[in-house]
């Protein structure tokens, strides 16, 4: 009975977090269809009549990653004022990205179209949150238009893969993906690279992963359980933007970007080497990112 009880334990504080936040996006989703049915809103789920449920959504997160990781947000003084592709590390979980988000828009004002990968939009119940918080299709006509507009569009070219079979020393699994890179040319903007610290020591994935591996390839479904939700701290720093040129290739913006062994690089001396060498503990330390959250002096 001792060993059962701690056994169940266990699992529920290795899973229980990851579950309470896939509950808090669907009770948002919720919220949303309350908002559409009384106020009978039938306008394009992007346009500004949503901005005050869009607000109390934002407010929300925010205050769990205040309370939950102490999150911080630097460089937003970095994005431009016009559209631009944000390019980041995907996590375990992407909830840094979440928190990003909400801190965004309650600063700015400002409304990031998010490029999610296709399994996304199958999952059932979430159809309006996707629409009012800007997640589209990657297709590379949808970032077009976004961009046309005016939006920021994210992206991490690792995507699935990168958060199911990365791990603690933060490898890019970017593969041949150059379609982000692509569309920066095309569009004439800037590509600006983002990367939250300690996001792989909060969230992990099970070491073993060749039978998950061979079933994701197989499938494109991400079947690896995330788990931890450890309170570690959280900072996402926003690099300087690598600026369009006319003059680069496809090829050439896509090795400017993918530089350092790790992560993105940012423009000329500002190399993403020496951002996570200054501000990430490489492999990932689960206690010393527990521990920043005392740190006062990194605030």
């Amino acid at each position: 009975v001792i060993i059962g009880s701690l056994t169940i334990s266990a699992i529920l504080v290795f899973f229980i977090v990851p579950l309470t936040i896939v509950f808090f996006i669907y009770l948002s989703n919720i919220l949303l269809l309350i908002y559409q049915r009384n106020n009978e809103l039938k306008a394009d789920p992007l346009s500004d009549v949503w901005n005050s449920v869009r607000k109390n959504i934002a407010s929300f997160w925010d205050t769990y990653a205040r309370i939950w990781h102490g999150y911080e947000l630097h460089g937003v003084e970095n994005l431009p004022e016009g559209p631009g592709i944000l390019v980041y590390y995907h996590g375990a979980i992407p909830v840094d990205y979440l928190y990003f988000l909400s801190r965004l828009f309650l600063w700015k004002k400002r409304l990031c179209l998010s490029v999610a990968d296709h399994f996304v939009f199958r999952l059932p119940g979430l159809k309006l949150l996707l629409g009012v918080t800007g997640v589209i299709p990657g297709t590379r006509e949808e970032c077009l238009v976004a961009l046309k507009n005016g939006y920021l569009v994210s992206i991490s070219p690792g995507g699935v893969r990168e958060a199911l079979f990365s791990d603690e020393s933060y490898q890019l699994m970017w593969g041949n993906r150059k379609g982000f890179a692509q569309v920066a040319l095309e569009a004439k903007v800037p590509i600006i690279p983002m990367y939250t610290q300690n996001v792989r020591e909060g969230y992990r994935m099970f070491k073993e992963r060749r039978f998950f591996r061979q079933l994701y390839e197989s499938t494109r479904l991400p079947f690896t359980p995330p788990y931890g939700g450890l309170p570690v701290k959280f900072r996402t720093y926003i690099g300087k933007p690598i600026p369009y040129d006319p003059n680069l290739t496809t090829d050439e913006l896509v090795e400017k970007v993918c530089k350092g062994k790790f992560l993105f690089s940012l423009q000329t001396k500002t190399a993403v080497q020496a951002l996570i060498s200054k501000h990430q503990t490489i492999p990932g330390n689960i206690w010393k990112a527990l521990l920043e959250r005392f740190d006062k002096r990194r605030k």
